[in-house]
């Protein structure tokens, strides 16, 4: 959970010269992602941190997990399972503050799932084939599978152009007066191929404690 096998420090050795973030990848040595305790968690974790700020995110997850009430043996309260999501209404994850969309999306990934139709248990080679297992579904997008991705299967070369964190500490990192586009962003992103998820999570923490 921690990130421990990301071979960040072969990352670190590529970059740390580089003269656009070896700075920043100096500076902040040794950042690894950490991970969500299964696939599920990360992909369930992506949906609901759709086009939302982190601490609402936070907020939502909070009382998703506590109006499920799973608790674990030493009494904490636990990530539900997909067998336990489905259970649940649209209307019960609306009142922990999931928009339609999301809640839809939530519910349809979970019963994908249970049915056998969606396998989250994938190697990386087959992660071309989950990407597009995921889309074929309302309300999951680029942004939710690259975040799922690096959260959940350790995948560091997602692109996360589409995150606006990523995109404004970029335009801070180039030092540019105008904002830079998704557009800009994936293709500035994609010189960092097989890094590109790991150079975000950079950006990310450049101007924030909090980071991801």
């Amino acid at each position: 959970m921690l990130g421990l096998l990301q071979p960040v420090e072969e990352f670190e050795s590529m970059y740390q010269a580089d003269p656009v973030i070896g700075e920043l990848v100096t500076r902040q040595a040794g950042l690894r992602i950490y991970q969500s305790a299964t696939p599920f968690e990360a992909l369930s974790w992506a949906i609901i941190g759709q086009q939302i700020s982190l601490n609402v995110a936070i907020s939502i997850r909070r009382r998703f997990i506590q109006a499920i009430g799973v608790k674990h043996s030493s009494g904490l309260l636990c990530h539900p399972t997909h067998e336990q999501i489905i259970q649940c209404s649209e209307h019960d994850l609306r009142q922990c503050g999931f928009s339609v969309s999301k809640a839809n999306a939530l519910l349809n990934v979970s019963q994908l799932i249970d049915s056998g139709e969606l396998k989250l248990a994938i190697t990386e080679g087959e992660i071309k084939r989950l990407t597009d297992n995921l889309l074929a579904i309302k309300g999951i997008g680029m942004w939710t599978i690259n975040y799922a991705l690096l959260r959940g299967f350790n995948y560091l070369n997602g692109s996360l152009h589409g995150d606006v964190a990523v995109r404004r500490n970029l335009q801070y990192l180039l030092k540019q007066g105008d904002k830079v586009n998704a557009e800009q962003t994936e293709a500035w992103l994609s010189g960092f191929s097989p890094w590109k998820a790991l150079v975000a999570a950079h950006l990310w923490r450049q101007q924030s404690s909090s980071g991801y």
